[in-house]
């Protein structure tokens, strides 16, 4: 089900896997705008932002399921998760009064009642150029939908045809992907950057999303959104690789995403135009994530350089771990758990200002 041509020895810049960066918050408050009408499931596509641990159960060096990942869950376990706590998916699933925590589907204890409430297919490393799976041995967009439809037979075949058409026709649906393609696809391997210049290469990975967003339709799916790509040259590692001695933004990365999110809000706009009875929602990540790192303080941060795993400067994946030193002991002071994936707490906040005003246009 995964993709081949796994590699064992990766520049360092590329072991640093998954710069993704969805998030999300809640400022620490339970209270969701109202729904105009109950969704049976949250299905969600995508990367490491929305990846519960569907890793932990493919070959591949991409994971996560080791200490300090997973110390501020539930009983301070590793799950699997690009974080200290929850990630995105599970936060977007209980502002939709779904659930709090979104399973990944590869879990091998899954039940069919977490089945019928919404699963995550999301791979950490993946994008939506399908050579980046392929790199790092993760599950593609392809087999991500390849394993969607196994969900629905499943469903099927334990609620009948009506009923599970009713779940499939009426549930959320989440992708949320992309920066890996540009900070390690393109910027840190040679494979892509010596046949195209960045508008080219992002005409390529819009030529994918918006093949896969109608492949997604065609399953069924009618309530659709879409996550832009983050302020991706704002992560601590690409401070580190790429913002010189004063580990400034890389700009290079940050006008890559502004100009495949100026691609990806087109897509959206014509296929609302084009398929009249789905909801195709473009969700901002770009400007809140902006916002909280101009400023931290109002959110109440105290750090946004750096993560709070090691150094913060550049452990992310395998490099984050039980052994890695000066490890900060409140990850909530801080917008970045490791070099490149959010804290529970911002992934919080930034769900909060994502979906609070967008979560009526997907009825």
């Amino acid at each position: 089900m995964g993709s081949s041509s796994y590699s064992s020895c990766l520049p360092i810049a590329f072991l640093i896997i998954t710069v993704e960066v969805l998030f999300c918050y809640n400022n620490g408050g339970a209270i969701a705008a109202p729904l105009k009408e109950s969704v049976p499931a949250v299905i969600v596509f995508g990367d490491s932002i929305v990846d519960p641990g569907n890793n932990n159960n493919i070959k591949t060096i991409v994971k996560c399921n080791f200490p300090p990942y997973g110390r501020d869950y539930i009983g301070g376990i590793p799950t699997g998760m690009f974080s200290n706590g929850r990630v995105a998916s599970d936060m977007i699933a209980e502002k939709f009064k779904v659930k709090k925590i979104l399973p990944a589907y590869l879990d091998p204890n899954l039940q069919m009642q977490d089945l019928l409430s919404g699963v995550s297919f999301a791979s950490g490393g993946s994008g939506y150029d399908p050579l980046t799976p392929q790199i790092v041995s993760v599950l593609s967009l392809s087999d991500q939908l390849k394993m969607f439809k196994d969900y629905k037979n499943k469903i099927k075949a334990a609620l009948g045809e009506t009923r599970s058409e009713m779940i499939v026709s009426k549930s959320i649906y989440i992708v949320c992907i992309g920066s890996n393609d540009i900070a390690n696809t393109y910027y840190s391997t040679p494979f892509r950057k010596s046949h195209y210049d960045i508008p080219a290469y992002t005409d390529l990975m819009a030529k994918s999303a918006s093949s896969f967003f109608q492949e997604l339709y065609g399953e069924g799916a009618r309530r659709i959104g879409v996550v832009s790509l983050p302020l991706i040259g704002c992560v601590p590692s690409q401070r580190t690789l790429n913002g010189g001695v004063d580990r400034g933004c890389s700009e290079q990365a940050n006008q890559a995403a502004k100009l495949f999110n100026s691609k990806l809000s087109s897509i959206i706009n014509s296929l609302n135009q084009r398929f009249l009875e789905a909801r195709f929602v473009y969700l901002d990540i770009y400007n809140p994530l902006l916002s909280l790192i101009q400023n931290p303080t109002h959110y109440g941060f105290e750090v946004e350089t750096k993560g709070c795993c090691g150094t913060g400067n550049i452990e992310v994946g395998i490099l984050c771990n039980r052994y890695s030193i000066n490890t900060c002991n409140n990850a909530t002071k801080y917008i970045f758990w490791d070099s490149y994936h959010p804290s529970e707490k911002a992934y919080e906040i930034l769900v909060h200002i994502v979906l609070d005003n967008k979560i009526n246009n997907f009825f």
